[in-house]
């Protein structure tokens, strides 16, 4: 018997860094909503009660970018700038350019917007083929929110975060050994009472009761307070939570992040064509599990290399299973974008709770292959 634990993370919608990240993707679908060939790579810095948009966009849309700003801050629930931030009084700085005529000679006549390397990951232990550890951290977070915005425990504020370790037995999961919580809250609430509302409201609403036991630790707020948060208790970026936006640590990720960028960018788009390949070889039961990653170079169309790990898996061949790859599928930026519909104003879908395991997504669609 093989016994290991493996532990991902998730946060929540008011995390500074996915408060970062959901501007971004508003800015870059009111771009897509008015001309869907607009090019955007847009970061957002947040801190304290101050919000910097910086990077490129090209396109015929007419945006305001300051009232995008404020109404997604004011949807993510931040109206105090003393305990986290305000989106009626906040500091907003615009920095934006166009795209560099450099990399638009490449774009412009269908080649990769930039070079690098993505991954894409499946598993059979999940119902949406995503490991375990990350689809209950992205649950729990995501329980987190709806409790705090319904109502349900009302003294919660925006900010939060969620880690869930995971016994393996021979590979499967087995059962929780513990679940980390920390929660932003109103001052002047009694921690057993907060920490008795989320373990009643939240964790017992999302974990089935037969992957817990006695053995399984609970630990919620450790330093007992949580009041000061969002970008007023730690600085937010684009881009910072690469693994809370892919598989929690359990496949590799070639480093680029998604938000904020239009299709054009591979760092996105072939993410979500590898997620989508990995998950109808695993769904079509040519492995348990599946790894891919690819490459590409600026400019050019077709990708340099696809590597296909199926962890003695498989039921064909690894060449077998990327000559099926590249027979099926068409991995140029423009095939890509076209098959997956990657125009659409779509992105603020995906930049909470993860861009994979969600059905209403198009690399979610299973297919039948072969």
């Amino acid at each position: 018997m093989k016994k290991y634990y493996f532990t991902s993370e998730s946060v929540t919608e008011g995390h500074p860094d996915k408060l970062a990240d959901l501007i971004s993707d508003s800015i870059l679908d009111e771009c897509l909503r008015q001309d869907n060939n607009s090019r955007v790579a847009v970061e957002t810095f947040v801190s304290g009660n101050t919000v910097t948009i910086a990077g490129q966009i090209t396109t015929t849309a007419e945006i305001n970018v300051e009232k995008i700003v404020r109404e997604t801050i004011k949807t993510v629930g931040y109206d105090n700038e003393n305990i986290d931030m305000n989106y009626k009084n906040c500091k907003i700085n615009i920095e934006i350019t166009k795209q560099s005529p450099d990399i638009a000679m490449g774009v412009d006549t269908g080649g990769a917007g930039d070079q690098g390397i993505m991954f894409g990951y499946a598993s059979d232990e999940t119902e949406n083929y995503m490991p375990y550890a990350i689809n209950m951290a992205h649950k729990l977070a995501k329980r987190l929110a709806e409790v705090r915005k319904n109502g349900i425990i009302s003294y919660l504020r925006p900010d939060g975060k969620v880690q869930v370790t995971v016994e393996y037995i021979d590979d499967k999961p087995s059962r929780i050994e513990n679940i980390l919580i920390s929660a932003q809250h109103n001052e002047n609430i009694e921690q057993d009472v907060l920490k008795n509302d989320i373990i009643e409201k939240v964790i017992k609403e999302i974990i089935p009761s037969n992957m817990m036991d006695n053995n399984t630790k609970i630990y919620i707020n450790p330093t007992g307070r949580f009041v000061i948060g969002g970008p007023l208790g730690d600085t937010g970026l684009t881009g910072r939570k690469i693994i809370v936006d892919t598989y929690g640590g359990y496949s590799r990720h070639g480093g680029g992040a998604f938000s904020g960028k239009d299709a054009s960018k591979v760092d996105r788009a072939a993410a979500y064509m590898l997620r989508h390949i990995a998950k109808n070889i695993v769904a079509n039961g040519l492995a348990n599990k599946c790894e891919l990653q690819i490459s590409y170079a600026i400019g050019m169309r077709e990708p340099l290399s696809i590597y296909i790990n199926t962890f003695g898996t498989g039921k064909k061949s690894d060449e077998e299973l990327v000559d099926l790859i590249k027979s099926k599928f068409d991995l140029t930026p423009n095939g890509i974008i076209e098959y997956l519909k990657l125009k659409e104003p779509i992105y603020t879908q995906t930049t909470n709770y993860g861009h994979f395991g969600k059905s209403n997504l198009s690399w979610e669609k299973i297919i039948k292959l072969g």
